[in-house]
């Protein structure tokens, strides 16, 4: 052992004894990871470049983490920030259990019950949570992982021991959910993606906030939001929607956490969307 190691050892034992810890070699502090970008592409000119600016511009001042998507099928327009990011669902999940329910129904070639229909209702129009537990439960673990597997949400991890509201989500897999609910595909039967549009166009008007934001008149909207307190990261609010009309057919997926009041992350969401809408309206 060379005398300088015999020195670093003894500094060591002797802040061990003393219960300090203090550092053997100085080190330098790390430079804090540069602030992620908006990121935007579309086949129609200008598009993009407005987008970006604009979505950077609304967060600019707004402090928590937020993270967006955005994807156009009318002018094949995608905006994303924090992509993969992971965050609490908080209600935003009731959609993939409502999902999840009907494509197992499919499986089995058979409608929902009178008891079920009930429940999906009040889970998506009310966000009831008591009607979400239920689902979920009946649902089982297997056949929710199985329906995200096939939908191809890889980054989705549900909630464990009946804590739905605190599966993991990112912006990717919301998004995928969202276009499995607006275009024909294998996943999801027409009318199962319509029934699941429907009760998104029902929510209350208490919880028509967010992502419909400054959304222009003739454009149909589809939403479900969250919203969660917890002891780290403040409050968790999320939206997420569809809208078809004024020549776009688009979904839009805004998750935050870091909010200090649930408003002022209704507000955050709503900054986004509105220079969104005014966007693609102008485009």
């Amino acid at each position: 052992m060379t005398s300088g190691t015999s020195r670093r050892a003894r500094v060591l034992a002797a802040a061990v004894g003393t219960g300090v810890l203090v550092p053997l070699v100085a080190t330098a502090t790390p430079a804090s990871a540069a602030t992620p970008a908006v990121t935007c592409t579309s086949a129609k000119a200008g598009l993009a470049a407005k987008l970006k600016k604009d979505i950077t511009a609304a967060l600019a001042t707004r402090k928590g983490t937020v993270a967006v998507g955005l994807y156009d099928r009318s002018t094949d327009t995608t905006c994303t920030l924090r992509a993969s990011s992971a965050y609490d669902s908080a209600s935003v999940v009731k959609v993939t259990v409502l999902a999840t329910l009907l494509w197992d129904a499919k499986k089995t070639n058979r409608y929902l019950t009178d008891r079920e229909t009930t429940l999906a209702k009040a889970m998506i129009t009310k966000s009831d949570n008591a009607a979400t537990s239920t689902l979920w439960k009946q649902l089982g673990m297997t056949k929710i992982k199985n329906f995200l597997a096939v939908a191809g949400m890889t980054q989705t991890k549900p909630g464990a021991n009946g804590y739905w509201g605190l599966t993991q989500i990112t912006v990717t897999d919301e998004q995928k959910l969202l276009k499995l609910l607006t275009a024909k595909n294998a996943v999801l039967s027409d009318n199962s993606r319509a029934y699941i549009i429907k009760l998104m166009s029902q929510v209350v008007s208490s919880q028509r906030w967010g992502t419909p934001y400054g959304v222009p008149s003739g454009v149909t909207v589809a939403v479900k939001n969250g919203w969660l307190q917890r002891s780290t990261n403040g409050w968790r609010v999320h939206s997420v929607g569809a809208f078809k009309g004024g020549g776009h057919d688009y979904v839009m997926t805004v998750l935050t956490h870091g909010n200090s009041t649930m408003n002022y992350g209704i507000a955050t969401i709503q900054a986004v969307a509105k220079v969104i809408h005014k966007d693609l309206a102008a485009s």
